[in-house]
Parts: structure tokens; C-alpha cells; sequence
């Protein structure tokens, strides 16, 4: 099938079930605006997708820069399972086995972890009130929020922001209701990601989160991050943990150099967006 010349290639890919369409703008104009991200993000009349990421051409170092998209059209600057999956195509691609990718987090590296595993650096948490961002200086792990009786919040921003909260059963939190509810509290100017973490033990977490832009998703890597980080700052865990995600789980390290994240990434089939698609009105 030769297709149209406005078609536009792209890849479904997904890391332990926080699936993504990766589209290759390296040496093109980038395609992607806001319409089509809602376009494509829409999982009846469009491929569907947690979120979306372009790879596009970089300097400076970096051997490919990522922008990542949300479903309903708006931009994030991290997410790290789709680092991971950008990672892994550029590594096959390369045969390298570490890489330096630019993102709106900053240069993040990757490197192969065997086994088929990704390990990405997603870099020192934000534990400042204005760089996570919240709208005013507040206690970060006991914020003003009176969602969870008993269990007062904490922030971290990972890139973007984490609203997380330590709680005694995560299998019981109603995550559709309380997650929309507490993604677009006022003390979030650029709303955020909400997570529930329930301590195994203090090298395991159990994780279900609520991702900025309305929706469930099986598995956050930015979201990991920033409860294995308030596990830790809080004494609930050490640095080193493993994360369990409804999609299965993740490694992350809080070490001097960053919050390092192991994990896989697969890919699921190759595809075109069809013209009217590409057309989609904003």
C-alpha cells in the first residue's frame, strides 16, 4: 500500500502497558499540533495513546530530542516509559548502547540494562514549591489537600508535576473519582499527575496513578519516580525500590546523579495516519 503523501508514519509502542504513538520527525517539519494529538489520542476514531511522542533532530550533544503530547492536545515535558521506548528504537537503530536525549526535563541518558530492559536517568526530583510548580509555599509532604482522611499529600515535580499520596490499601482508593478532583486543584497551576502508594516493605511500593490530561493509565514512569522519592523522603523506604504499576513493574534508584528508572519497552506494530486525520480541525 503506497498510501498518500500526507500520510504520517508512526509507531504504537508501550512500556508495562503505558502506551504511546511515536512519530519520527528527524530531518522533516514537526507534524504535530495540538488538533492532531487530540486526534490521534482518541482511541475509538483515532489510534489511541497515553501519550505521544515526536523524535526530532538535535545538537549540542544529544543524539535525538523528544516532545512529548498528552491526550486532550497539551504538551508535558517528561515521561519516562516513552523515553524508554524512544531509547530502545534509537538503539537498534544505532547499535549504541547508551544515548543522550534531550527532552523538556533536560539531556536524560539511556543505556541498554540487559534482559531487554531500558534504564533511563530522569534526573534530580524538583523539591522546590515553584519549580514543581504549586501555586503558593506550602509543607510538600503535608499538603493542604483533604482528599484522604488521614493521609495528607506530597509533592515533587520529576519535569512535570506529582501530587503523591502514602495510603493503606491503593487497591481501594476510587482513582477516577479523587484523581480528576485533585489533578485540577488550584494549588497545581499547570494541574498534575496523581499517584496512590501503598509500602510493601521498604524496597517495594505498590502504585496506581491518575495521569494529568484524564486518564487511568497502567503504568507511569515519571509517576514511580516521584513516590519512590516521597517513600524515601518521608523514611517509609530507602532510595532503591520497586515499584508495582498495574502494567507490571518498574526499577527506580534515587541516587546522587538522579532517579534512575529500569525498565522494558515494546513495540507493537507500525502504522500511517490517514489524510482526514491529518486534517483534523482544531
Amino acid at each position: 500500500m503506497d498510501g498518500d503523501s500526507r500520510d504520517l508514519r508512526f509507531l504504537k509502542m508501550h512500556g508495562l502497558g503505558n502506551d504511546f504513538v511515536v512519530v519520527d520527525a528527524r530531518g522533516r517539519a514537526d507534524p504535530v499540533t495540538p488538533a492532531l494529538a487530540r486526534a490521534l489520542g482518541d482511541r475509538r476514531r483515532g489510534v489511541g495513546f497515553d501519550q505521544l511522542a515526536v523524535i526530532r533532530d538535535a545538537g549540542d550533544g544529544a543524539d535525538a530530542e523528544i516532545d512529548f503530547w498528552n491526550a486532550d492536545g497539551s504538551r508535558a515535558a517528561a515521561c519516562g516509559n516513552a523515553t524508554r521506548c524512544v531509547a530502545r528504537l534509537l538503539m537498534a537503530e544505532s547499535g549504541a548502547e547508551a544515548l543522550r536525549l534531550r527532552t523538556g526535563r533536560g539531556l536524560l541518558l539511556a543505556e541498554a540494562a540487559g534482559g531487554g530492559l531500558i534504564r533511563v536517568n530522569m534526573g534530580a526530583p524538583q523539591e522546590a514549591w515553584d519549580e514543581i510548580p504549586l501555586a503558593r509555599a506550602v509543607e510538600l509532604d503535608a499538603l493542604p489537600l483533604d482528599v484522604v482522611p488521614g493521609a495528607p499529600p506530597s509533592a515533587v515535580g520529576m519535569g512535570n508535576p506529582h501530587c503523591v499520596f502514602v495510603v493503606a490499601d491503593a487497591e481501594a482508593v476510587d482513582l477516577a473519582g479523587l484523581g480528576p478532583r485533585v489533578e485540577h486543584d488550584p494549588l497545581f497551576p499547570e494541574r498534575t499527575n496523581v499517584e496512590f502508594v501503598q509500602v510493601i516493605d521498604r524496597e517495594t511500593v505498590r502504585m496506581r496513578v491518575w495521569e494529568r490530561g484524564g486518564m487511568i493509565t497502567q503504568a507511569c514512569g515519571s509517576g514511580a519516580c516521584a513516590a519512590a522519592v516521597v517513600t524515601a523522603r518521608r523514611g517509609l523506604t530507602g532510595r532503591r525500590v520497586n515499584v508495582r504499576l498495574d502494567g507490571g513493574d518498574l526499577g527506580i534508584d534515587w541516587r546522587e546523579d538522579g532517579v534512575w528508572m529500569t525498565g522494558p519497552a515494546a513495540l507493537v506494530y507500525e502504522g500511517r495516519v490517514a489524510p482526514e486525520l491529518m486534517a483534523a480541525p482544531a
